[in-house]
């Protein structure tokens, strides 16, 4: 099991990817960013496996006005 921060809130869930993450947690990865320490991870990185400590923030764009 490993223990990060998602948007916030402490999760703790076993071993994957930023893409599984963003699948799971959110659905689509349409309109999607994702930084991890501060830093955004380019899609093209997103099967890099989170890290136990990781601070994990993932935006969505939405449409209003």
């Amino acid at each position: 099991m490993i223990t990060f921060n998602f948007n916030g809130e402490m999760v703790e869930t076993q071993p994957q990817s930023i893409e599984q993450l963003v699948k799971e947690r959110i659905g689509s990865a349409e309109g999607v960013a994702v930084a991890v320490g501060g830093a955004v991870v380019p899609r093209s990185q997103w099967n890099r496996d989170i890290q136990s400590g990781d601070v994990v923030d993932v935006l969505t764009a939405v449409q209003g006005g």
